[in-house]
This record gives C-alpha cells, sequence and structure tokens, in this order.
C-alpha cells in the first residue's frame, strides 16, 4: 500500500497530527512465541492488552498485513456503541434470558471501559459519551422506535438504557429533518477509531508485545502461523481478521466481507454546527432498515456512512471496493436531505472498507484448549465496543481466569457456515435490494414493509 493517508479521514488527520503510518518491521523469520494473534485490529490489539495485563511474562506476537487500524478499526464510523446485533430473544433461546441481558450489560459497561482505558494509557482518541440518537422519520420508523423501547422495558431495561423521544424531545439532541420522535440511549460514545486503534498498538508495544507489519499469513494451524516472512509456532494461535477472514485458505464461507462506506464534510462554521446540533458529540441515524450511521467530530465535522454497496462474488476483497460512486453520491445526498442547512458544505472525504458478516448475524468468541485455537469476530459492523469486550474476553479464556466474561453466551457458539456461490452471492445482495426496497416503501407510504418483516423472521429475529 502506497499511501495509507488516503485511505479515510481517520488515516488523514492522524498523519496530519504526525504519525506517518510507516510500518513497523516485518517478521525477520521463524520465531516461538506463546500466543500468536493474526491482525493487529481492535480485536487482535484488545486481546494482546488485556493478555499482557493479566500475564506480563507472557512472549505475544501480533502479525499484521499492512499496520495496525488498516482494516475496519481504522475505517469505521467511530461508534463505541452498547449494539449487538443479535436480538435477546434469540439470545435468550440459545441460553437463558438472564444471559441475554447480562451480556447486553456487559456491552454497556465496556463503552465506559475504553474510555477508561484510553485515559490510563495516555490515547487521545477524541473520546465522547454523548450518547446515539436514532430519529424516526416517517410513520413506519416511529412504530418500529416504539416497538423497541417496549421491547427494552419487556426485557427488564428502563430508561436509563433506551428512551422514547418525541418531537420537541429529540430535537434537544439534534435538528434533523421530518422527524417524528426517536429514541436515545446514553451508552454510545464518538471516538476517532484509528487514534484508538494507533494507541492500542502503543500500549501493547509497552506491555511487551512485539507487532510485525507488512507480513500476511498464508495460513493458520493448531500450533503455527505460516507467511512467507517464516512461521511462527506458538501454543496458542488468535484468529482475529474479521472482515478479511475469507482470505484464509478454508475460510472463504466462514465470514461474508461487506462492504460500508462513508463520506465527511469539511469543518463546519459555528452557525451551521447551531442548526445541526449534537452538542455533546452524540452519534445518530434514522430507523430505516439500510443502514445509516453518524458523527460530529471533534474538528466539527460529519463523518457519516451506511450500507448499499453490493457483496462481491466468491467473497473477494479488494482496494477497489473501497470506492463506490454511486453508493457514496447516495450517502451525500442523504445527509444533505437528513441536514438541509449543510447543502452547500463540501465534502472532503470519501473511504470505505469491509465488516464480517456471520451465518446468522450472531458475533462469537471462544478458545479451544484442546488445539489451542482461539477466534472472535462477526460483528456485523458494530465492532468498536464488541472487539473491546472480545478481547478482554480472550484474555481471560486463554490466560485461564475463571471470569464472569467466560460465561457469557456468545463464548464458544459456531454460526453455521455461508451457502456456496452462486447462492451465497445473490442471496446477500438480493437482502440488500430488499431493505433498500423496504426503505422506499414506507417512506412511500408511511406502512412498515412486510418482506423486511418476513425476512427477519427467517432468521429467527
Amino acid at each position: 500500500m502506497s499511501s495509507y493517508r488516503t485511505l479515510s479521514l481517520w488515516h488523514d488527520q492522524v498523519v496530519t497530527a504526525g504519525d506517518a503510518l510507516t510500518p513497523r518491521d516485518a517478521l525477520p523469520g521463524r520465531r516461538d512465541a506463546d500466543v500468536v494473534i493474526v491482525g493487529a485490529g481492535y480485536t487482535g490489539l484488545w486481546t494482546a492488552y488485556s493478555l499482557l495485563k493479566l500475564r506480563p511474562s507472557l512472549r505475544v506476537v501480533l502479525l499484521e498485513q499492512e499496520v495496525a487500524g488498516f482494516g475496519a478499526s481504522g475505517r469505521n464510523g467511530g461508534w463505541a456503541s452498547a449494539i449487538f446485533p443479535t436480538p435477546w430473544k434469540r439470545i435468550a433461546r440459545d441460553s437463558t434470558p438472564d444471559a441475554a441481558r447480562r451480556l447486553q450489560q456487559a456491552l454497556n459497561d465496556t463503552v465506559d471501559f475504553i474510555g477508561a482505558t484510553a485515559d490510563a494509557e495516555g490515547i487521545d482518541c477524541h473520546f465522547a459519551k454523548g450518547g446515539y440518537v436514532s430519529a424516526a422519520r416517517n410513520q413506519a420508523q416511529w412504530e418500529r422506535a416504539q416497538a423497541e423501547v417496549a421491547s427494552a422495558r419487556e426485557w427488564g431495561f428502563d430508561d436509563g438504557f433506551l428512551r422514547l423521544l418525541d418531537a420537541n424531545e429529540i430535537s434537544e439532541h439534534l435538528l434533523i429533518s421530518n422527524a417524528l420522535g426517536g429514541t436515545y440511549t446514553p451508552h454510545c460514545a464518538a471516538v476517532q477509531p484509528l487514534l484508538l486503534a494507533r494507541g492500542l498498538a502503543a500500549a501493547v508495544e509497552r506491555l511487551g508485545g512485539v507487532i510485525y507489519e507488512q507480513t500476511p499469513v498464508t495460513s493458520l494451524e493448531p500450533g503455527i502461523v505460516r507467511t512467507p516472512c517464516g512461521d511462527v509456532r506458538a501454543e496458542v494461535v488468535v484468529r482475529a481478521t474479521e472482515g478479511y477472514t475469507a482470505e484464509l485458505p478454508g475460510m472463504k464461507r466462514d465470514i461474508v466481507p461487506m462492504y460500508s462506506l462513508m463520506v465527511a464534510t469539511e469543518p463546519l462554521p459555528s452557525d451551521v454546527l447551531a442548526d445541526i446540533g449534537l452538542d455533546q458529540r452524540q452519534t445518530f441515524s434514522d430507523k430505516r432498515h439500510l443502514r445509516i450511521y453518524g458523527q460530529r467530530t471533534a474538528d466539527g465535522r460529519l463523518a457519516f456512512g451506511g450500507r448499499g454497496a453490493p457483496y462481491h462474488f466468491g467473497s473477494r476483497v479488494h482496494p477497489a471496493y473501497d470506492y463506490d460512486a454511486r453508493v457514496h453520491h447516495m450517502l451525500r445526498d442523504i445527509l444533505r436531505d437528513l441536514f438541509p442547512v449543510i447543502t452547500n458544505a463540501a465534502f472532503t472525504h470519501s473511504w470505505g472498507g469491509n465488516l464480517g458478516i456471520p451465518r446468522d448475524w450472531y458475533p462469537s468468541v471462544g478458545f479451544d484448549r484442546h488445539t489451542g485455537v482461539a477466534w472472535a469476530g462477526g460483528y456485523v459492523g458494530d465492532g468498536v465496543t464488541t472487539s473491546c469486550l472480545a478481547g478482554r474476553t480472550l484474555g481471560d479464556l486463554i490466560a485461564g481466569e475463571a471470569s464472569d466474561l467466560v460465561t457469557l453466551p456468545w463464548v464458544g457458539r459456531r454460526s453455521r457456515r455461508w451457502e456456496p456461490e452462486p447462492l451465497r452471492w445473490s442471496g446477500v445482495n438480493a437482502v440488500t435490494h430488499l431493505m433498500a426496497a423496504g426503505d422506499r416503501s414506507e417512506a412511500r407510504t408511511g406502512r412498515p414493509s412486510a418482506s423486511v418483516g418476513r425476512f427477519w423472521k427467517t432468521l429467527g429475529f
């Protein structure tokens, strides 16, 4: 990769701030370790950090094909949210209602853990816990907002977890167009995601971990990770590859790499920001099916993203897919529709990257002590907080700590594999089109999309 600076707004800001993103040394040849971690994104970095805090004497090695924070960890929307993609009733069906609630509480707590760790390690990642506000902009979305809050109450979560907002109340958070109301949760923080990843990498090194960059992994198996630079042998091998998992031999059907794209405005003048709101840097979206997400950055921009890019045949990952003129144009139009006050604002950045989706939309984390292989991932785009919880859980599992984290219901489970091609390509892209069509129908009629509802039921949601 010739210029990491061009990967995203976040990479551009990091280079401007003085981090040239110069790669660390590649693996110099064969070596031994106690734990070898494949991937220096959030999952790998939090796992290494947690392990070294628990067991400082461990020889922990991370292998990264590019540089730390190259993938989704450095390109995402910067939401440290407590969102988990799997509904509580689905989690409870496979475990217990109490286990589902404990997992949600662990995510809530992890948002604060990220902020506390950033403070303790001197990581200035622009952490601002302003919460998350989601607007309902037509009647179908308003019904979903009410249903979400009613479900939270049924599961024992009060206004301190999720609160229904009317049209006047939502304007206290943001001045979004056509808002009938919405929901608000305090359990979300805005971050500069690459600064968090780069700071974690430096913290891992201070604790004694070793990160080798420019080191592609060709295979991993119990006890050994193979690279063109040499093999690393270790008692424990951790796969932390998320949206790049399909590039490993035999794993094309394990996690589907889907692309999410983003745009960012120029820093906005104070009078425009006053007409937008988000004074506490709340993250924001609306309740459409084809998801959108945004934040007000520390320097006064709107950074905004969404789905809509296609899945590429054979689970292919390629830098060319980070940019899609149609989707980037659509995102700029959506943001102008949400906030007409930015109609004349310039957009300075557009980028994208892949994220990992398991077949049942249920992330997992686990460690097979017999083989020594550990894994975590499948975050469906909500990975900033979830990867931290995963890394802490892997640390406890590998270190043999009998903590509450190792008893959470996502530990040790496996999703079934995706279908072979061309079924995978046709099915995944059909779902994207279904969600977009459902949003158009709801905007036109105000009635919930029956076809989208039937789809979620087929997944058991």
